[in-house]
Formats: structure tokens, C-alpha cells, sequence
């Protein structure tokens, strides 16, 4: 925290369930006990460990920050986090490796077409009507504008459900509860 010139930090999160994940879960409630900081979350976290960790922990995570896209939009998930009342965030809001298809696919492009946006927006602003928060990557100023430019419009709940409709519940990194996926993540270099 040195480095960061600050004496606490605003949110830290624990990146995967693997190893001793509740040493460091209980870690991180210390230096929440100290004021070091001032929320815990999750990333990549299951509905069943991040039920687990929720109630079985002195603070629950205020976050869970997972893969969610039209491809795979996590709603089982996202009612557990509800439930928990724990803030669902999405990283790879647009599929990055599959953005090809989200932007010419052509449920999304007549959306688009119909609101005077771009596929991209409209993958966006599904999202925030679900009350997931987005954090979209892009290092051109042009389109980190048009991310910022999805408050201008709705989804109709046909729309909604057309989009859903692109959900193969499947995601485009790995298969998280492949055993293979935890070896791999642990190995050592």
C-alpha cells in the first residue's frame, strides 16, 4: 500500500477458489478489521463455494467477479448472488475471444439496428438491466465511449428474452470444475 500512496484499499479480491482459499478469506477479514480495507469479494467463484464462503465467514464477499457474456450469462449464479446479496460483476462482458460473434450475430445486430446502437452496447445493456455490473476492456477512446454510452436506452423484455436465448450456459475459457483446471492453475513454473 506503500507503493499505492494510500493507507487502505477500496475493494480486494481473492482471484479463484483453489488452495486455502479460506486462510486467505479469513486474511482478508483482518485487514478489513484494521481498516487496511474496505470491502472483500470473489472472483471466479461457483454459486456453491460462494454460498459457502458467504455464510461461513464473518463478512460476506460484496462481489463476485465471473465470466459473464451472452454466451454465457450465469443466471443460475447471478440468483445465488441476489439472494446473498452479493454484487455481481462481469469480466469479458463482450466475449472477448468471441466478439466476432457477438457483434455480426444477428439477434444482436437487429437489436442494435432498432435502438441506433452497436452490438456491443446492446450486449452491455443486458447486462446492466440484470443489475450486473460490466467492466468492459478496450484501449481505443472511441469505443470506451460507446461502452459508457448504454443509459440511453432499454431493452424491451422481448428483447431481453431473445438475448437469452444466446445463453450455451458453457464457458469460453474452461471447464472451472475440471479437475484438470486446478492442476494446471497450482503448478508450479
Amino acid at each position: 500500500m506503500r507503493k499505492l500512496k494510500t493507507d487502505y484499499l477500496d475493494l480486494v479480491l481473492i482471484h479463484q477458489c483453489l488452495s486455502d482459499y479460506y486462510g486467505a478469506y479469513h486474511a482478508l477479514e483482518s485487514l478489513y478489521d484494521e481498516g487496511k480495507i474496505r470491502t472483500i469479494g470473489v472472483s471466479n467463484f461457483s454459486a456453491e463455494r460462494m454460498a459457502d464462503i458467504a455464510t461461513f465467514n464473518r463478512i460476506a464477499p460484496a462481489v463476485n467477479q465471473v465470466e459473464t457474456h451472452l454466451f454465457w450469462q450465469q443466471y443460475n449464479l447471478h440468483e445465488w448472488m441476489v439472494k446473498y446479496n452479493i454484487q455481481h460483476e462481469a469480466w469479458g462482458p463482450l466475449a472477448q475471444h468471441r466478439l466476432k460473434e457477438v457483434l455480426e450475430n444477428p439477434v444482436v445486430k437487429q437489436i442494435a439496428d432498432a435502438h441506433g446502437k452497436t452490438p456491443a452496447q446492446v450486449a452491455l445493456r443486458q447486462h446492466i438491466q440484470r443489475g450486473i455490473v460490466v467492466i468492459p476492456k478496450s484501449v481505443h477512446k472511441e469505443r470506451m465511449k460507446q461502452n459508457m454510452d448504454i443509459f440511453d436506452f432499454k431493452l424491451t423484455d422481448n428483447e431481453m428474452e431473445q438475448l437469452k436465448m444466446l445463453d450455451e450456459n458453457k464457458s469460453m475459457w474452461a471447464e472451472y470444475d475440471d479437475p484438470m483446471i486446478v492442476q494446471y492453475a497450482m503448478a508450479e513454473e
